[in-house]
């Protein structure tokens, strides 16, 4: 991989996502926070460049094809992404649920920490069932009425919303506020290590959490620096287009 230290961190991800599990090792945000160059976000978090310059230009030059999302269509990206991302979410919050109300009912004496951390939870899960539901229901077929026009050469309807920057403005708000959440929760379990002589269901929660974080990590960049960026552009393309006949 060719490095350049005014490249943000956001187009390494698009590049290469398993420049991801640099960036998550060295405590960068590369989702919400990613569009910083590497420059700066080294500089916040007191990383020295030369160090993650040397991990990412040593990144395999083959891809896997698989996670080359950034050459994915539209349509099969929001696929993979309703199939995969969602699917997680919805499958997992129930789960982590039950753990987290178990754990802050057991070991709020011993570790008055996980009271907040149940809040907390509980808090972007609720946030989280929203918000899926509003990309699937506005978000993500107008994104599929854009593709679909520019495939077979049709008009777009302007929608309800006007532009396509509008819900996505809401959702990439939305995603900053599930970052600051996760966050918060991450600082509570000391980066997800279980405190000394923890019960299973208290290790399985913070395993559980930090496999959230992670996937949710994933899917936020997939949305914000890839479908959500192309999303724009297909449709300033597609409006000069019909502003030209």
């Amino acid at each position: 991989m060719v490095t350049s230290s005014d490249k943000t961190v956001a187009e390494y991800v698009t590049e290469n996502i398993k420049t991801a599990h640099i960036f998550k090792k060295y405590g960068i945000d590369f989702c919400c926070g990613g569009n910083v160059s590497l420059t700066k976000a080294c500089a916040q978090k007191n990383v020295d460049i030369n160090d993650i310059e040397k991990e990412l230009s040593e990144i395999g030059v083959v891809k896997d094809l698989i996670e080359d999302y950034d050459k994915w269509e539209l349509d099969f990206l929001i696929i993979y992404i309703e199939n995969v991302h969602h699917t997680y979410v919805r499958e997992n919050l129930p789960l982590i649920s039950q753990y987290a109300n178990k754990v802050a009912k057991v070991h709020e004496t011993r570790h008055p920490e996980v009271v907040e951390i149940n809040n907390l939870f509980h808090e972007i899960a609720n946030e989280l069932i929203i918000h899926l539901e509003k990309e699937e229901q506005v978000l993500f077929p107008f994104i599929r009425q854009l593709f679909e026009a520019k495939k077979q050469g049709t008009l777009v309807k302007i929608p309800p919303f006007n532009t396509v920057n509008n819900p996505i403005r809401m959702m990439e708000y939305e995603h900053e506020n599930a970052g600051d959440i996760l966050k918060q929760i991450a600082s509570l379990t000391n980066n997800y290590t279980p405190p000394t002589g923890a019960c299973n269901t208290h290790k399985a929660l913070y395993a559980k959490l930090e496999e959230f974080e992670q996937d949710l990590h994933k899917h936020i960049h997939l949305e914000n620096n890839i479908l959500h960026r192309k999303a724009i552009s297909l449709e300033k393309e597609l409006r000069a287009s019909q502003n030209q006949t």
